[in-house]
């Protein structure tokens, strides 16, 4: 419950938030996973259309430029996937640590201790130099810097940034050099696994003095690539599957004997969709009924000991969500 508070709409709050000067010093923005006639997907994943997810972008992108806050800002643009296409680098296999030393379970009992495929990263700011890192010859992660060319056309300059030089001989640029140097700029007390601790912070990239001014106001309009439209009938990609299970957590359906197959197998994505929502405004709602402490780990269909002398609203919210 301590976190819930720090969830918002995108549409709703983002751009409001932004508009007003009032976003806080670390932001993650979340796509929308299921393709619908009214809301289509944006994530960029098979078979949805890429362009949602670059209208998604450049609508990211606008909002923050036009904040009031744009000269204090580092725009990161991250993918958990490699997209399929062929990579001539071989991937890391030695000296990567395991996050947490948990091994996987047969039969592979995967450890945990290589790097994948790599994947694009920009970094998007004022603060970036024109050309950084361009003499590279191990390209990792980009630096994008934008710039008008008389009002007309929109030129995109990419620049590579070289292999990091620690914290340890092994380090890379992966995932978890973000939290890693979220850790580092904000300075906070410690890492979450041994993996941020190893892995490259890109602070680096923000190399001028003084912010730009040349950064274009509006992106392009991305081109529609699917010629069809979303198919709300469809069956649930495995993806999909699994954002319906970690949903029915939050609603207690975790307990039931449909969890975890039985829940989604039949699913189509509209109705996987509003069921995402329906659990978790069900867990928002109840929580705030049942006067529910903000330091308090819930799970609703679980019975749990507290404290005597609640108030009565609490001991019937207890009543309503625990049916162990």
């Amino acid at each position: 419950m301590n976190y819930l508070k720090n969830f918002h709409p995108f549409d709703l709050h983002f751009k409001k938030h932004c508009e007003e000067g009032k976003l806080p010093n670390y932001v993650v923005i979340e796509q929308r996973y299921f393709d619908l006639l009214s809301v289509p997907a944006n994530d960029d994943h098979p078979s949805h259309d890429v362009s949602e997810g670059q209208k998604f972008v450049k609508e990211v992108y606008e909002a923050l430029r036009s904040s009031p806050q744009w000269k204090e800002m580092l725009l990161v643009i991250t993918y958990d996937e490699h997209g399929g296409f062929y990579d001539h680098v071989p991937t890391p296999t030695t000296g990567v640590p395991s996050p947490d030393d948990i091994v996987g379970p047969e039969p592979y009992h995967f450890k945990f201790d290589r790097l994948g495929v790599r994947v694009p990263t920009f970094f998007v700011s004022p603060w970036i130099e024109p050309g950084t890192g361009k003499s590279s010859e191990s390209p990792l992660l980009f630096s994008f810097n934008l710039c008008y060319l008389d009002h007309v056309c929109m030129v995109m300059e990419f620049a590579v940034i070289h292999r990091p030089l620690g914290p340890y001989p092994t380090s890379e640029f992966e995932h978890s050099s973000i939290p890693a140097t979220v850790k580092k700029i904000f300075n906070l007390k410690e890492f979450l696994t041994k993996r941020d601790a190893w892995a490259a912070t890109f602070e680096g990239v923000i190399n001028r003095k003084n912010p730009r001014v040349d950064c274009p106001v509006t992106l392009p309009e991305p081109v529609k690539m699917r010629p069809t439209e979303a198919k709300e009938t469809a069956k649930l990609s495995d993806f999909q599957k699994e954002l319906v299970q970690m949903a029915a957590v939050l609603n207690g359906d975790h307990k039931s004997d449909m969890y975890p197959h039985k829940l989604v197998e039949k699913m189509t994505v509209a109705q996987a969709a509003k069921y995402v929502n329906g659990a978790f405004n069900k867990f928002c709602d109840e929580c705030q009924r049942g006067g529910i402490h903000e330091s308090e780990i819930v799970e609703l269909g679980k019975q749990v000991e507290r404290p005597e002398g609640r108030s009565f609203i609490y001991k019937f919210f207890k009543c309503l969500v625990c049916h162990d």
